[in-house]
């Protein structure tokens, strides 16, 4: 939305250029659908501005500048095939079919060409064709005509592809010269900025990767060009400073240089292992949410590994899923002494979800409304087949901790369930550390059959999530098509400290889960009753959650946190029974602890354990020793000097408790 007007004087019809003059507006929204500028309206109903610094104005200016790109890679590389040109958070990509990987010396090429595009100022010109027409039109194109035959069905065209088809007509867009010449074309389904001039403000070409044309390893691999397109240079320096600023943060490299975990290749891919320093902080991320599971009425459970699989089938993951999970294993197949089978093998498959497990346990005996809400939590271990293409350190991987949590409810149960739920999630990522958030609403998709269930449940669950988000005060926005494949969800998004976006917890509403297993409980007048479904995990997965902490802090965590909270350093060797004395008290209130015995000398100690990242260091000398007193190094290089040994247990024992962030000799209190 934009508060800017229409003129007055504005004589309809018009199109969006008379009607908003102002340069900020590269679009328009008429009842709901974003169109070009150049559109001509008849009536002012229904119609808003569509500013470049609004989403959808982003959007549409990253998707002309990836419209850009693509002209100027069949400048430097005439015979580059088209495949698809998405916008994607802060940026874009488009994916070429091309016999030899793109170069550096490539992409200075292509980015040269690409500032000539743009100062030659082309129109976006919109064109209606039919199939045949855009067949004609882009026939050496072969990945677009793939898309042309998959009309009317680009949930199955590839991710991405809806810039291009949809279920209505079929555009093309020209680029059109000043002097009326096309100078390149592209199958579309715009909207586009009205001059390539537009989008020159602010945008640069960030990497290449491969891609699997329409996302599977059976099709060519494409070439996959990203690059970033903002509505000024200052907004692009300011995205450059933030993905240096990521790079600094990255956890895998974080992970290494701390020694917290490692992907050893005799393991396989996106399968993790937590060093001894990753362990202790992953153990005391999990006792945390132990304990604030059990304080609020939770019950611990705890389910294996593999199952067979009809439970997925009465769970519906074998239908909706499977492409996710990895294949079965047949086991328990019985042949006698000829060979025969006299029992057939039965298939078992690695579980993805633990929630058809807890329904087994739900459904283990007879349930009373009087334990509901029954609230199931188990840390359990499940497994994806995700592609290895989009494995990324520990934020995705194959093997991964859910933190899940399924709640059993009567149906006056819901929405105080819900707020419930939803407060306990802020609550508790708030005592992590993450206190700046959002929440995300994700629906079904109508027509997509991927969606099971009864379209009444269906809008009543929405209608009970939307209600109970509202109620938080927290934004909300909208995710269509985003739900699980049985129910809507609440995401709470959680910006982090360089104002990057996580998605964290997820609530869902369930209907069908119970009735496809068949659950129920004695209602107060003696007879049975289905209860609702609520799935709640609050870190998603152990591991995504541990790197989204790590990079947050950028490895310098709180002290209830760190792997080595306090390690003492003794300004000479004399010095260091001094400090075991003290070190060893520390460790009796469950202190982490250790002196520096090394052969360095004190100033790199002090490098060494800065580096490491090591919130409080005590040193100590002879004024120390005879004052009985210590001094605190802080992770700045401020410093703190003769605090009693006594006052600097409490200090250190309260920093803990309190789940501190000590970088400064300010934050210790």
């Amino acid at each position: 939305m934009t508060d800017l007007i229409a003129p007055a004087d504005v004589d309809l019809p018009a199109d969006g250029f008379a009607l908003f003059p102002d340069r900020s507006v590269v679009a328009l929204r008429i009842a709901g659908e974003l169109k070009d500028l150049a559109t001509v309206v008849g009536s002012l109903d229904g119609v808003e501005p569509v500013t470049v610094s609004s989403p959808d104005g982003l959007n549409i200016l990253r998707h002309s500048t990836a419209h850009i790109l693509a002209q100027a890679v069949q400048r430097v590389r005439p015979q580059a095939n088209l495949g698809i040109g998405p916008p994607i958070t802060d940026g874009f990509y488009y994916d070429f079919g091309v016999d030899d990987p793109f170069t550096p010396e490539d992409l200075k090429a292509i980015k040269k060409e690409m500032e000539r595009i743009v100062r030659e100022g082309q129109r976006f010109v919109r064109r209606v064709v039919t199939d045949d027409e855009a067949r004609a039109e882009l026939a050496d194109e072969p990945f677009k005509l793939e898309l042309i035959g998959l009309k009317g069905g680009s949930q199955e065209a590839a991710e991405g592809a809806s810039v291009e088809v949809g279920a209505g007509e079929l555009t093309i867009y020209d680029n059109v010269t000043r002097d009326g010449e096309t100078a390149w074309k592209d199958l579309c389904r715009g909207p586009h900025v009205p001059s390539t001039r537009i989008a020159g403000n602010g945008w640069d070409l960030t990497r290449v990767a491969g891609a699997y044309w329409r996302g599977s390893e059976k099709n060519p691999q494409l070439q996959r060009i990203y690059g970033t397109a903002w509505p000024t240079k200052d907004e692009l320096r300011a995205y450059q400073h933030r993905l240096e600023e990521a790079a600094k943060r990255d956890h895998r490299k974080l992970g290494k240089d701390l020694d917290l975990f490692s992907f050893p290749e005799e393991i396989g891919p996106g399968l993790s292992v937590f060093h001894p320093k990753g362990g202790i902080i992953r153990y005391e991320i999990e006792r945390y949410m132990r304990e604030r599971l059990l304080a609020n009425g939770y019950q611990v459970v705890n389910t294996p590994h593999i199952t067979k699989g009809d439970l997925f089938m009465t769970s519906g993951h074998l239908q909706w899923y499977a492409d996710g999970m990895y294949p079965p294993m047949v086991l328990d197949e019985v042949v006698d002494a000829d060979g025969h089978v006299s029992r057939e093998g039965q298939e078992y498959y690695l579980k993805p979800m633990n929630c058809p497990f807890h329904n087994l346990i739900f459904r283990s005996r007879g349930r009373s409304y009087r334990e509901l809400p029954l609230r199931l939590s188990e840390f359990g271990s499940v497994y994806r087949y995700e592609k290895s293409g989009t494995l990324a350190g520990l934020t995705r991987v194959r093997g991964m901790t859910q933190d899940d949590t399924h709640i059993y409810v009567t149906a006056d149960q819901v929405k105080g369930e819900l707020e419930h739920s939803l407060e306990f999630v802020l609550q508790t990522l708030r005592d992590y550390g993450l206190n700046d958030f959002y929440l995300e609403l994700s629906t079904k998709e109508e027509g997509n059959p991927k969606f099971i269930g009864d379209d009444r449940l269906w809008d009543e669950a929405t209608q009970t999530l939307r209600e109970v988000a509202e109620g938080s005060g927290l934004e909300l926005v909208p995710d269509p098509g985003g739900a699980a494949f049985y129910g809507p969800k609440i995401s709470v998004q959680a910006r982090d400290a360089i104002g990057r976006t996580w998605q964290m917890s997820t609530i869902q509403l369930d209907f069908n889960q119970p009735e496809r297993f068949e659950l129920e409980y004695t209602g107060p007048d003696g007879e049975k009753h289905r209860p609702v479904m609520i799935h709640r995990a609050l870190f998603g997965s152990i591991e995504r959650f541990f790197a989204i902490l790590l990079e947050h802090y950028a490895g310098a965590f709180p002290v209830w946190l760190a792997p080595v909270q306090v390690v003492g350093i003794p300004v000479a060797e004399e010095y260091g029974p001094y400090l075991d004395d003290i070190v060893a008290r520390l460790r009796a209130a469950g202190v982490r602890a250790e002196v520096d015995h090394s052969d360095d000398r004190m100033p790199k100690k002090i490098r060494t354990h800065t580096t490491q990242k090591v919130p409080l260091q005590l040193i100590a000398g002879e004024q120390d020793r005879s004052g009985g007193t210590v001094s605190f190094r802080f992770r700045d290089g401020s410093q703190t000097n003769g605090i009693p040994v006594d006052e600097a247990i409490d200090k250190i024992v309260a920093a803990i408790s309190g789940r501190l962030l000590i970088n400064t000799a300010e934050d210790l209190v």
